[in-house]
C-alpha cells in the first residue's frame, strides 16, 4: 500500500480489526519513510456493478458517492461515521444480492432514502429535497405531511 502522504510503496500494517458488521477490515498503517499514520479499509466485492443513469448513460458504481451524498444529508446531525458506514454497507449488500450487474440509479436513490429514514428523519428530508428535486416551499410541506401520515 502506497503512503498517501509521501508515496512510499511499502507501508506497514500496525493493527487490523474487523468492522462491527463484519463486512470490512480496518487496517491501521504506518509509513516507515515519513512516519505518517493512516487507516485503510478492505471490503469484499461480489461483482462489478454498473449504474444505469437517465438516458441509458452507464458508469461504474462508486460506493464513495453514496457516502458523500449521505454526509451532505447528515451534516451536523448526531450520526456517527460508524452508523453511516453500516448503512452504506447495507445498501451495497442489497445491490450485490440483486444478482444484477447493471443497477438503475433510481434504485440506489430509493435504497439511500430507506436507509436515511431509519437512520435520521432530518437527513432523510434533506436527501429527499435534492433527490426528488424540491423547487418550492410547498414541495417540502407536502413531503413532510406525507411523512406525518407514515409515522
Amino acid at each position: 500500500m502506497h503512503c498517501p502522504f509521501c508515496g512510499f510503496a511499502e507501508t506497514q500494517v500496525k493493527d487490523s480489526r474487523p468492522s462491527e458488521d463484519g463486512t470490512s477490515i480496518k487496517r491501521r498503517r504506518a509509513c516507515p519513510e515519513c512516519g505518517a499514520r493512516f487507516n485503510t479499509y478492505e471490503r469484499s466485492q461480489l461483482r462489478d456493478l454498473v449504474v444505469i443513469k437517465s438516458g441509458d448513460k452507464r458508469q461504474n458504481f462508486e460506493r464513495d458517492k453514496i457516502i458523500r451524498s449521505m454526509q451532505v444529508a447528515l451534516r451536523k446531525r448526531p450520526i456517527t461515521a460508524d452508523q453511516m458506514e453500516r448503512a452504506v454497507n447495507g445498501i451495497v449488500r442489497q445491490l450485490e444480492i440483486t444478482g444484477e450487474n447493471e443497477i438503475p440509479s433510481r434504485l440506489i436513490g430509493e435504497l439511500v432514502m430507506q436507509s436515511l429514514m431509519e437512520l435520521d428523519i432530518i437527513g432523510y428530508i434533506r436527501y429527499a429535497s435534492v433527490y426528488r428535486d424540491f423547487s418550492r416551499a410547498e414541495d417540502f410541506r407536502d413531503f413532510v405531511k406525507s411523512l406525518e401520515q407514515l409515522v
